[in-house]
This record gives C-alpha cells, sequence and structure tokens, in this order.
C-alpha cells in the first residue's frame, strides 16, 4: 500500500481527517485514564484543538481492576455532558467501552447483558498483551452470535504476535474489525509494536484509528513530526469508518 516508516517525514498531522476519536480513556477516576473532571475537559480542549470533532470515549471493562458497569459508564458520561455545556465546550461526546475479553464478558453475553457499542452494534475489545487468551475465539463467536460487530483494539501492540502474524488473518477471516493506536506509528509504544503498525498497515487491516489517550502525555505525543505523513496516508485510502460513526 506504501512505504510507511522508510523514511521519516515531518508533516504536521491533521485529525480533522478523522473526525471522531472512537478510543480514550476521559470519563474521570474510573480506570487509568483521567483522574478528575479538571483534567478531563482539559484533555478535550486539547484533542479539539488538534482537529477532532466527536468523542466516543471508552474506559476499561477490566473485572480483575476496573469493575466498569454499563450504568457507572453512562453515568460518569452525563457527568463529562454537564461540565461541557456549564463550560460552553461545543463538543459531542459519548461513552462506550474497551472490554478486555475474560470471564466477566463471557458471563455478560451468557447473560445476554448488552454491551456498550461504539456505535451500532460496534464493539471494542482488547485482550491480553503477555500471552494469548485460549477462550478468544469462544467469546469473540459468542459476541457475533448476539449480534455485535467486534474490533480489535491495538493489535499491534500484541507483541507476541509477531511470530504467529496468521493470528490477524483469522481474526481479520472471522469478521472483526482492526483499530490502529495512531501513536503505534510514531513508535511511541515500541519498536515492534511500531514494526507490527507497518506491517498491517502495509497489509490494509486498520478500520479504525484512535488515540487510546490516557493523558496529558499521550496528548503531546500527539502533536509529534512523524505522525502527520502515515496518518494522511491511511486517510487517503478511504479505508477508515470513524468519520461514519
Amino acid at each position: 500500500m506504501f512505504k510507511l516508516f522508510s523514511k521519516p517525514k515531518s508533516e504536521k498531522a491533521d485529525y480533522g481527517l478523522l473526525g471522531t476519536d472512537m478510543h480514550s480513556h476521559l470519563l474521570p477516576g474510573i480506570d487509568d485514564g483521567s483522574p478528575d473532571m479538571a483534567t478531563t475537559l482539559k484533555l478535550i480542549k486539547g484533542m479539539m484543538e488538534l482537529g477532532y470533532q466527536k468523542f466516543i470515549t471508552t474506559p476499561h471493562v477490566m473485572w480483575d481492576m476496573y469493575q466498569n458497569t454499563r450504568d457507572i459508564i453512562l453515568r460518569k458520561q452525563d457527568e463529562v455532558r454537564e461540565a461541557l455545556r456549564q463550560e460552553g465546550i461545543e463538543v459531542e461526546l459519548t461513552a462506550a467501552a474497551e472490554y478486555f475479553l475474560d470471564d466477566y464478558v463471557a458471563g455478560l453475553l451468557k447473560k445476554n447483558e448488552p454491551l456498550l457499542t461504539i456505535s451500532g452494534n460496534l464493539v471494542l475489545t482488547e485482550f491480553s498483551m503477555a500471552y494469548p487468551s485460549h477462550s478468544l475465539k469462544d467469546i469473540l463467536f459468542e459476541m457475533q452470535m448476539q449480534g455485535y460487530q467486534p474490533i480489535i483494539a491495538h493489535p499491534e501492540r500484541y507483541t507476541y504476535l509477531d511470530k504467529n502474524k496468521d493470528f490477524y488473518e483469522e481474526l481479520k477471516d472471522i469478521g472483526c474489525l482492526f483499530q490502529l493506536n495512531i501513536l503505534s506509528v510514531a513508535g511511541y509504544y515500541g519498536k515492534t509494536q511500531q514494526e507490527l503498525a507497518n506491517y498491517l498497515l502495509k497489509k490494509g487491516y486498520y478500520d479504525l484509528a484512535g488515540t487510546d489517550l490516557h493523558s496529558f502525555r499521550h496528548l503531546d505525543a500527539l502533536h509529534g513530526p512523524t505522525i502527520g505523513t502515515p496518518l494522511h496516508k491511511l486517510a487517503e485510502t478511504g479505508k477508515l469508518k470513524n468519520k461514519e460513526l
């Protein structure tokens, strides 16, 4: 498709090309993202300055660490919306979730509990970055049986797949969408993650791009000079669905 990292160029990233950021941790105090409302508002204003026009924020549902329920997330969503209104910040914000595919999520599916979706039937999912999950495909299959379309968050960050790239093909073959963490193209998470992002970009596997923003450190990194060129080339492929959300 395009040679992404052979000759880094400096070009300011225009995040307005995406319009919507569909992966972030902006709801205050419920996971490892924004700790409080003041931080949330500053992060949102900073991302608006980058060109984002809409936010679908996705707190972790990872039961061993972040026991977020549908009610907790939607209540926090409403609190942020009210704070935005009081500050006169006019921007669309909704909340979904980033579901860690474990026994808790399997239990939600077994009970037919409704999952929070990015848009329509799209559900953002993640799994262990340390080792492959034996139950992953079963949970993804059950999600699909219940009418959901799984999105695999940041597939380039599962570095053990560097030795098993066929697994990416399997996930694509069963109908999963892939979401790029934008900072991966700048090597923010490491060289292996950057190389895997390059591989998946060349394969044309990414359907969505998100910031996975947690903090001001991430916000600052989004100004990086090596992000603009690959981001613009990816947007030009017409494959990204961000503006459809």
